[in-house]
């Protein structure tokens, strides 16, 4: 008991030793999807601010694959020092219910430290399915049960699950098409060859203010800044339906807590930053600063309403 007890007092001033010197060299940010896409963008974003703030080298390091799963479980098995940081978002509470066996545990394996943005996801519609509001959508939906597409990036994807539960609530059957990756999607949405699709903003915006797509709502509780004419899905017929696309950073289990709240306190001033704000909203979301403490509940609040949501829909990987 003794050893034990000495091992722990000097681990301990080991931890605080290293807290008090963090950083001393440049620090790795893994983004576990692909390069452009909702997370890349803001994450590179925050990546910048943070470097200036730390005074070291932030930079960004995309590993995608698996729904986000490969660079999520390099983090999980990287040192707990500080030096490698997961930003990541809502397909990363989602994974564990679609995957059968994930070599992670999402809450576990990871030392929340702030959410970062949040936003809406985008319904909309290639202007060839006549549809013009969710009502209509719905309709068409029920006199055609199974028959109308809609893309997302992938089986057990952000996209497929707020789409799949936007379906259940609305007590229609759509058509899931996966795609790898949310360019082919897009792509082909715009073609025509698939009709409907849940998005986010950046994505959709120049196609909707071209007409080349048609936006029937938002998915959260308010309307989009960037989209003040289009209703929720809630104010447009689909009474407590919400979505919200979020981003967050993590760090591997077991990291020091003085370090977690330097990299928290470093990120709550970066989103002060109105630069930073201004880039934030042009890619789509706001910035939405929240402890770690807080970070917690809410990780666990949306694992858990995911996870009924696969059970509801029985969404799954193939």
């Amino acid at each position: 008991m003794m050893r034990l007890a000495l091992f722990i007092f000097f681990l301990s001033i080991a931890f605080n030793g290293w807290a008090q010197s963090w950083p001393s060299r440049p620090i790795r940010m893994v983004i576990p999807l692909s390069p452009g896409g909702f997370a890349d963008v803001p994450g590179r974003i925050l990546a910048a601010r943070l470097s200036s703030l730390l005074g070291y080298n932030v930079f960004v390091e995309n590993r995608p694959g698996a729904g986000g799963t490969i660079g999520a479980d390099f983090v999980a098995k990287s040192a707990p020092d500080g030096y490698t940081l997961l930003f990541t978002g809502t397909p990363h509470v989602i994974s564990a219910w679609v995957y059968k066996k994930l070599p992670y545990d999402p809450l576990k394996d990871f030392e929340p430290v702030a959410l970062v943005a949040s936003g809406p996801y985008v319904l909309v519609v290639n202007p060839q399915l006549p549809v013009h509001s969710i009502r209509e959508l719905i309709a068409a939906a029920k006199a055609q049960p199974g028959k109308i597409d809609y893309a997302s990036s992938g089986n057990g994807s952000a996209q497929h699950l707020v789409s799949a539960l936007f379906a259940s609530m609305a007590g229609i059957e759509l058509n899931h098409v996966p795609y790898k990756g949310s360019g082919p999607a897009m792509q082909d949405l715009l073609g025509g060859q698939v009709k409907v699709s849940f998005a986010g903003i950046p994505n959709v915006l120049p196609h909707v203010k071209a007409g080349r797509l048609r936006a029937l709502a938002v998915s959260t509780p308010q309307r989009s800044p960037d989209l003040p004419d289009v209703p929720t899905a809630a104010e447009a017929g689909v009474p407590g339906y919400q979505a919200t696309l979020w981003l967050n950073l993590a760090a591997p289990a077991g990291t020091p807590a003085e370090i977690v709240q330097r990299i928290y306190t470093e990120t709550a001033k970066a989103l002060q930053d109105a630069e930073l704000q201004q880039n934030f909203r042009a890619a789509g979301v706001e910035a939405s600063p929240m402890s770690p403490q807080e970070l917690a509940g809410f990780m666990r609040g949306e694992f858990e309403k995911w996870g009924r949501v696969v059970r509801d829909t029985g969404a799954t990987v193939n």
